[in-house]
């Protein structure tokens, strides 16, 4: 019996299917990224219709919970049993989560739909990294550097654009139905394109490191989002959490190191340059979703904009992300150095965010789009030359559980980040509005919408237009101090030649019964046999 062929580093796909198979993985990650993006503009027309103003929150928490937990366990399902049905299902899962958030009824069904989309979100990105560096090994992944990274950047403009529009023109809930024919044209391209060797393990899933891990994860991103909001800082329940964190996650490592088939396997991180672009990974995040979420703030509150022209007005972190890409890729792929990437992707974030903390209400919009130029060049060289580097650091058997260990990362940074940043901005705010003796309805809610703006009195819009800029300074210049430390970390990421297709063909040769006893001893020394 003929066995379908192997997608190995020795004998790649036809170049055709490759490219059929990369646009199915560009519409699987845009779908990832742009989720979240259309709902924000959405968010106020859905309170409105569901009501449930006080669980708003939970809309993005509960997807965002779901993705973080949901994500390592989705990228070892597909180092145990195949990536490419693990993928398929990541997508049927995620467009499930979407119709039924489609037609909820009320806020609790929305939000509990919400954490079924985002069980299917947490395998979309992992296995559409896992996919690229299965179909392309690392010396070539620089030449479709770009196309990630533009699509990416598209996603960050154009989602609450498309949001704006779908909400206005059609209904909200095809926020959620607009998934049905990308996720569907995707499935169809993956199932009849891409060919992959069928995997048969039988290895077990560590549930009980899964189960410490997403406990950890939980504790860690509801401590975060509820202190100094539902809950003061000092609180029983947000001390609880840190004890709960600290806890699961000392048990989870603990019980990874002596698991058969662990979930996260700590021996990878020996590797000096995955530990690294893991920390700058968790960094970039906070920096990344903080300026997302605060660029616009700054544009309609401090600069006027409408909430569709703060959009166009970002257009310069899309377009030097870009552009940034367009010469990056193809270096890597040249020259096979990506330090240089790197280290210049840390200096030019840590350049944006420190230009951007020193805006104020004299700055120009003019200005601030040559300050967001900075900023998107950074994330430029380091969103995916990370992911390049992630992917270099490991054998092709653990390429699923790196990828989801590098997204993991992001996810968590981007998470606490916005929670931690909202604190600081919240705080900020109200602490310039009452030292300035502005009306209370302005010091209560730090971020009133456009309608609210437009009643309060022309002098108390001036002062909550200055402490809007001096809570995004506080903001952004947190994450100038993780620019720094990203930057200082660029400097330690070794050079190492990218792999070949030869090196990866010769990673799946059997591995001799006392090799692995070597091998895991080695990750579990001391270990009783």
């Amino acid at each position: 019996m003929s066995e379908v062929p192997a997608v190995t580093a020795e004998s790649p796909p036809k170049a055709r299917n490759q490219y059929v198979v990369l646009g199915a993985v560009l519409i699987a990650m845009m779908l990832a990224s742009l989720d979240n993006l259309i709902l924000g503009t959405a968010m106020p027309t859905i309170v409105g219709d569901l009501g449930g103003m006080a669980h708003l929150s939970w809309v993005v928490t509960a997807y965002t919970l779901a993705t973080a937990v949901s994500t390592p366990v989705w990228g070892k399902l597909g180092d145990l049993y195949g990536r490419k049905g693990v993928f398929l299902t990541s997508i049927v899962i995620f467009l499930i989560g979407s119709v039924l958030a489609g037609v909820s009824q009320d806020m609790t069904q929305l939000i509990a739909f919400r954490a079924v989309q985002g069980l299917g979100g947490g395998g979309l990105m992992v296995g559409a990294f896992a996919l690229i560096a299965s179909l392309f090994p690392p010396s070539e992944q620089g030449r479709y550097q770009g196309m990630i990274s533009a699509v990416m950047g598209l996603t960050m403009i154009g989602g609450p654009l498309i949001g704006g529009f779908i909400t206005d023109n059609l209904s909200w809930r095809w926020c959620f139905y607009v998934n049905l024919p990308l996720g569907a044209l995707a499935l169809v391209m993956v199932a009849t394109v891409l060919h992959l060797p069928k995997q048969r393990s039988e290895a077990r899933i560590d549930y009980l490191g899964v189960a410490l891990l997403g406990t950890a994860i939980a504790s860690l991103v509801l401590a975060t989002t509820w202190g100094g909001n539902q809950y003061a800082w000092d609180s029983a329940t947000i001390v609880g959490l840190g004890v709960l964190t600290v806890t699961t996650g000392a048990a989870f490592l603990f019980v990874e190191r002596r698991a058969a088939e662990p979930v996260l396997p700590l021996g990878l991180f020996r590797n000096r340059n995955f530990t690294l672009v893991t920390l700058i990974g968790f960094m970039l995040g906070v920096m990344m979703f903080g300026a997302m979420t605060f660029l616009p703030l700054f544009q309609q509150a401090v600069q006027g904009a409408s909430a569709t022209n703060a959009g166009i007005l970002m257009m310069p972190v899309f377009l030097s992300m870009v552009l940034i890409n367009a010469f990056a890729g193809p270096f890597i792929t040249r020259t096979g150095d990506y330090k240089p990437i790197v280290v210049a992707g840390g200096a030019l974030i840590t350049t944006g965010m420190l230009l951007l903390c020193r805006m104020d209400t004299g700055t120009s919009r003019p200005m601030s789009m040559v300050f967001m130029a900075f900023l998107g060049a950074g994330m430029g060289c380091l969103m995916q030359t990370t992911m390049i580097i992630t992917m270099q650091s490991v054998e092709l058997k653990d390429i699923g559980v790196a990828s989801s260990t590098a997204t993991l990362s992001r996810t968590i940074g981007g998470s606490i980040g916005v929670a931690v940043a909202g604190a600081l901005f919240n705080g900020r705010v109200r602490e310039v509005m009452a030292d300035r003796g502005a009306a209370s309805g302005a010091s209560e809610n730090a971020q009133l919408d456009s309608a609210a703006l437009a009643k309060l009195p022309d002098a108390v819009r001036h002062v909550y237009e200055q402490a809007v800029a001096a809570g995004t300074s506080q903001v952004f210049l947190l994450a100038t101090a993780l620019g720094v430390l990203a930057f200082a970390a660029t400097w330690f990421v070794q050079q190492v030649p990218l792999k070949t297709p030869a090196d990866r063909a010769a990673e799946q040769r059997p591995v001799p019964p006392d090799e692995r006893a070597a091998d895991a001893e080695l990750v579990t020394p001391g270990r009783a046999r």
